[in-house]
């Protein structure tokens, strides 16, 4: 092809003919970012009548793809991109070391000599579909699971495989990690578009919090109490609703008895090497979270045992020492994997299903229940988003005082207009209640001026909600029976 001065233009790409008579279309698509290779589009058309024809579209597209970037600027691997995504996502260490060990465990045997090219959401799909079968990738073949590699005396320990899948929850984590990955390979030009972006990772499990009920939460804090540095740490737990890294780094001079406040600004963890470490929190601010008295209380009897220990130790007191520790002088905090199983020992001793990360849904849903305001539980709990988590993660918990929101609107209406049948027959619990005070007073054993029952004793005596039984005085109010004001109990109307 001639140009305007009569020189022949290079053509770009170019067609060879192979042994067999198949053409190879070439196209030069750039360097390899990864192996500094020079790195070529190819595709082998059959040989045949429109063979040439074939080929030069063929060159014609791959040339349109180099063009608009859409083509694979690598034939990195995944496991290449992990490697160098891994080195420069700013990432947490406690997440890092997650995400490390998700991909060692499940991606890398499975994806990671793949190219990054030739992943697509179909591949991923099959893999989270694998996953979810089951998470060592069996493929459905029966083998026997042994407890070491190599040449070995099998024993009880090595054992048929049984398939265990892997929990939506973990396979939607997977997921988001290679999102992240192959995003920045994205913007790295190494693909053109993100796969996972395409895949459909498995839905969300429904958040499902299983606190420990009032009666098992304290059949804990008494056996826990045995050990009173425990129990006061499990106490703080169910109190504060702390995360247990939280409660492993709090040092004396984060406790504000006087003025009753505990401030979290770190965490503990364990490193990739297993040495405890300290970081931010989870959500990298510092809170202070306001201590009822009877915690301050534990707190006082816990600091006074730790002095009498400083004292026989001949040691002097220092307020960054741990508040929890192994060591009598407390100079070193807790494993978080230690108050995990310690707390899983305890809860099986008792016959409690029940995990350390409960005792925070205790608290959470405590104060739901209360009815303390979803902003300040996540204020106390250290959630993000306002409260956005709080709501996702507790809702179910919310129908309880939703009920005792409608049964507190019900006490207040006033007494629904009876139809002729319900003056014949009164079945309403409140009526029945009602009926029964109209004859103690009808009778005298109620006279004018007699104090009623109080509300909760009714309601315990006809196994009834409160609210059910404060209508009933209502009624008995409209009526003019009874007399009520305010701040005091009904009594009953004077003649």
């Amino acid at each position: 092809m001639a140009t305007s001065n009569g020189r022949r233009k290079r053509q770009r790409g170019e067609i060879e003919t192979l042994p067999s008579g198949s053409l190879r279309v070439k196209v030069y698509a750039g360097e390899d970012p990864i192996s500094g290779k020079r790195h070529y589009l190819t595709e082998v058309i059959p040989a045949g009548r429109t063979a040439a024809k074939d080929a030069e579209k063929a060159r014609t597209r791959l040339l349109a793809q180099v063009d608009e970037r859409r083509n694979p600027r690598t034939r990195a691997t995944l496991d290449q991109l992990l490697d160098r995504w891994l080195e420069v996502a700013d990432i947490e260490a406690t997440t890092r070391m997650g995400y490390v060990n998700k991909l060692n465990k499940h991606v890398r045997p499975v994806l990671g000599k793949l190219p990054v090219g030739r992943l697509d959401a179909e591949t991923l799909e099959s893999f989270y579909a694998s996953l979810r079968r089951c998470r060592d990738w069996c493929g459905g073949k029966a083998y026997v699971k042994h407890r070491v590699e190599g040449e070995h005396t099998c024993t009880t320990k090595c054992r048929p495989h049984v398939c265990k899948p892997l929990s939506a929850s973990s396979v939607r984590q997977i997921h988001w990690i290679l999102s992240g990955a192959l995003s920045r390979a994205v913007r790295w030009r190494w693909i053109a578009v993100n796969p996972a972006g395409q895949a459909e990772p498995p839905a969300p499990p429904h958040p499902d919090p299983q606190p420990p009920n009032p009666a098992d939460s304290a059949r804990i804090i008494n056996e826990a109490w045995r050990d009173p540095d425990w129990g006061a740490l499990l106490w703080l737990a169910m109190t504060t609703g702390a995360r247990r890294g939280e409660l492993c780094a709090l040092r004396w001079h984060h406790l504000d008895l006087a003025a009753g406040v505990l401030t979290l600004r770190r965490s503990a963890y364990l490193d990739e090497h297993g040495e405890l470490q300290e970081k931010d929190t989870k959500t990298h601010q510092q809170r202070r979270v306001a201590l009822d008295s009877e915690t301050v209380e534990v707190l006082r009897e816990l600091h006074s045992q730790y002095l009498d220990r400083l004292a026989q130790l001949d040691a002097e007191a220092d307020p960054a020492d741990y508040v929890f520790s192994p060591e009598p002088d407390n100079s070193r905090g807790y494993r978080p994997d230690t108050i995990t199983q310690r707390y899983g020992r305890l809860a099986a001793r008792l016959g409690i299903t029940s995990h350390i990360h409960a005792l925070r849904h205790y608290s959470a849903t405590e104060l739901i229940n209360a009815g303390v305001d979803v902003r300040t539980v996540a204020g106390r709990l250290g959630h993000g988003g306002g409260g956005t988590t709080t709501l996702r993660v507790y809702a179910a918990w919310l129908s309880e005082s939703d009920q005792r929101a409608a049964g507190t609107l019900a006490a207040r209406m006033p007494p629904r207009p009876a139809t002729p049948t319900q003056r014949t027959v009164e079945s309403s619990p409140y009526q029945r209640i009602a009926v029964e005070l109209r004859e103690q007073i009808a009778t005298g054993r109620l006279q004018p001026g007699d104090q009623l029952p109080a509300v909760a004793e009714l309601a315990a005596a006809h196994g009834v909600s409160v609210g059910t039984a404060h209508r009933a005085v209502v009624l008995l109010t409209a009526e003019g029976l009874v007399s009520v004001t305010r701040g005091r109990r009904a009594t009953v109307a004077c003649a």
